[in-house]
This record gives C-alpha cells, sequence and structure tokens, in this order.
C-alpha cells in the first residue's frame, strides 16, 4: 500500500469515528436543536418544597390548586380540571390525590361548593404558599412541586389542559413505583 493511500485511509477513518463525536459535542454545547422532552406541563426549577404543608399526608402523586380570595373562571376551571383527571386515572387514582389548599382569606363560597367535588379533597393551613393560583400544579411523592399548568378563563382551554395533565399524570404514575 502507498503512502498516500495509507493517508486516505486514516483520514478517511478519523473522519468517520472522530467527526461525528466532534459535531454532536458541538451540536449541545451550542444548543443547535431543540432538546427532546416528554412532559406536558411546565417544569419548576428548583422544585418547590411542599413538606410543611403536607407533612403527615401519605406518599401520593398530587393535583394541588391553591384557592384564590376569589374564585373566578379560572379557578372554577382548575377545580372542574383536578377533579376530571383524579377520576380519570381510574384503577391508578388510588396512588393519586387532588387537593385544594385554602387559607383563612380564601373565597369561602368556593371552598363550601368543593362539596360537588367529593373526591378532592382541602387542605386548610394558617400560612400563604408562594404557588400561583391561576396553575395547577403536581407534587410528588416526596413533596416536591414539579410541574405546573397554567389554567386559562375558557373552559376549551382548560380542558385541553387537563388533557396534559392526564397525560404527565399517568405516565408518572407508569414510572414511579411509589405512591
Amino acid at each position: 500500500m502507498s503512502n498516500t493511500a495509507s493517508k486516505k485511509t486514516l483520514i478517511i477513518m478519523v473522519a468517520v469515528f472522530v467527526l461525528p463525536v466532534v459535531m454532536a459535542k458541538l451540536a449541545l454545547d451550542n444548543d443547535w436543536f431543540t432538546k427532546g422532552a416528554t412532559n406536558k406541563g411546565q417544569l419548576l426549577a428548583p422544585t418547590i418544597d411542599m413538606s410543611a404543608l403536607l407533612k403527615d399526608a401519605k406518599p401520593k402523586w398530587r393535583l394541588l390548586y391553591v384557592m384564590p380570595n376569589e374564585c373566578d373562571a379560572v379557578c372554577e376551571n382548575a377545580l372542574f380540571s383536578i377533579n376530571q383527571v383524579w377520576l380519570a386515572l381510574g384503577k391508578e387514582s388510588d396512588r393519586a390525590q387532588a387537593v385544594v389548599v385554602t387559607t383563612a382569606s380564601s373565597d369561602q363560597g368556593a371552598v363550601a361548593a368543593l362539596a360537588d367535588y367529593p373526591f378532592v379533597e382541602t387542605l386548610p393551613v394558617t400560612t400563604a404558599t408562594e404557588l400561583a393560583s391561576s396553575s395547577v400544579y403536581i407534587v410528588d411523592t416526596q413533596n416536591n412541586a414539579m410541574l405546573f399548568y397554567e389554567i386559562k378563563d375558557d373552559r376549551k382551554d382548560a380542558v385541553m389542559e387537563s388533557r396534559n395533565m392526564l397525560a404527565d399524570m399517568r405516565k408518572l404514575l407508569k414510572l414511579s413505583r411509589i405512591g
């Protein structure tokens, strides 16, 4: 084999094995592609520790909503959504819980109306939380709020968002052995 043929072979070998690794590293470092994510909700980074609120609770996956001072269309849609998602979990619903956090300033009429949702549990707290009342949160079995879903005042949008919640809850329950 001639000297030029062996140089060509070496260059081809380097190109075939080293060039893809270098290109992949450049693509990762420079964000040349959109990273794949399968969750439908928005990730909280960092997660919010809810242990103080849920200190005596069993490890379960939770759909958590904070009742605002005045329950408007967003609030009504959020309550409807967490109830429907919990019901749609079917046989997995015993591993999950729909929870509404209430404070002394929460809309008491809406708190009383929660009787229409017998599977939604209320959690009265004395201090305010850092969670927004326009969102529903998924809280993991270690009591960390990790995903949230912005609820709209339009019922159709709220139903679409509840489908996203359901998809994420099913995936989390499938992958988790806890709760």
